[in-house]
């Protein structure tokens, strides 16, 4: 059933396109690839054959029905500017693909042109179908009107479409929390979001749930956004916890835990937090204190022992894997010395 559900799931169209927009690499070595080549081809052989027929027409090879010649005329004329419309979007990709680096960025251009593009395609419609275009997009100014005040939650969830490009809260790629949805965004659509959620219901830790999560971009003006992938310091303080008997020798845990924790991540947590120091000198909160080595900590628990906590910082995607291996490094080093160390199994003998 999972299989068949993660089957479903990926052959949504919106799930496709975003999976395929994460997949791209972040600076490509091919600027040009087979689909935009094709894509070129399609859109210059439509433009080709317009132009073709309109020539045949004008040297008298072609002649077409009186009645319907304005029809055909304006008709051709409006599938030869689509086509040019589509030739530039195209290249307007490539040339993203080439100069922007960053995959988040890449996606939101596509998307912002890709709707541009949209609105200009559906213009040249109405100007060339239309005899009295102007009074059309008067009637349809009028139409919109009506159809905004019965559709306010899809039209504000468009303006929070751009207010999430312009501030940006998140991004595709970022791990989030927005209300109770947490999970990795892999679509930022024009009226939804999409998220693959990571913990849920069924599992703790960070491990990926395997379901999908969508919600109105509405929700970005109504509720508290946690990004746990800010770009300027994409780095969580997380914490390890285990509990002692009050008999333990609570010094050398407390030394034999910060050191194991010291040697397997204290170098580059050092380095993330002089980048942290860094950012906190350019706020009003410079004068926080942050330490730059893991720390440890130790509160009396309710149930007669000692808590322990070791304080560190992880990325994190990686805060699930990087615990767990703490912790099993924590435990073998304790162990070695059982009668300085009492675990609660221990104390039940």
């Amino acid at each position: 059933m999972p299989d068949s559900t993660n089957s479903n799931l990926r052959q949504q169209p919106d799930v496709q396109r975003a999976l395929a927009d994460l997949n791209q690499p972040a600076a490509p070595r091919r600027v040009f690839r087979r689909g935009d080549r094709a894509a070129l081809l399609t859109y210059g052989l439509l433009i080709g054959g317009v132009l073709i027929l309109f020539y045949l027409h004008t040297a008298r090879l072609l002649v077409w029905p009186v009645t319907y010649e304005t029809i055909i005329r304006k008709t051709l004329r409006a599938v030869g500017l689509v086509g040019g419309v589509l030739i530039a979007q195209q290249l307007i990709r490539v040339l993203i693909r080439a100069q922007v680096e960053n995959v988040a960025t890449q996606y939101n251009l596509r998307r912002v042109v890709r709707l541009a593009m949209s609105v200009l395609i559906g213009l040249i419609v109405i100007t060339s179908v239309f005899t009295n275009w102007y009074t059309t997009l008067l009637s349809l100014g009028v139409v919109s009107l009506i159809l905004g005040i019965a559709l306010q939650n899809p039209i504000a969830s468009f303006f929070a479409w751009v207010y999430i490009l312009l501030r940006r809260p998140y991004s595709v790629g970022d791990r989030v929390k927005i209300g109770n949805a947490t999970g990795d965004v892999i679509d930022v659509g024009y009226f939804d979001t999409t998220l693959w959620e990571f913990n849920g219901d069924y599992l703790s830790g960070d491990h990926p749930s395997g379901r999908v999560i969508r919600f109105a971009n509405l929700k970005v003006f109504s509720e508290y956004i946690f990004n746990y992938s800010w770009p300027l310091f994409p780095y969580i303080w997380n914490e390890l916890k285990f509990y002692v008997a009050y008999e333990s020798d609570l010094d050398f845990v407390s030394e034999t835990a910060r050191q194991v924790v010291q040697t397997e991540i204290g170098e580059q947590m050092q380095e993330r937090v002089a980048q942290f120091r860094e950012l906190l000198r350019e706020t009003p909160v410079d004068q926080l204190t942050v330490n730059d080595a893991p720390s440890v900590m130790m509160r009396a628990h309710e149930n007669t022992w000692i808590e322990v906590i070791v304080r560190y910082l992880v990325e994190p995607r990686e805060s699930g894997r990087v615990r767990n291996r703490l912790f099993s490094q924590v435990m073998r080093a304790l162990r070695q010395e059982p009668d300085r160390v009492l675990f609660p199994k221990s104390n039940n003998r």
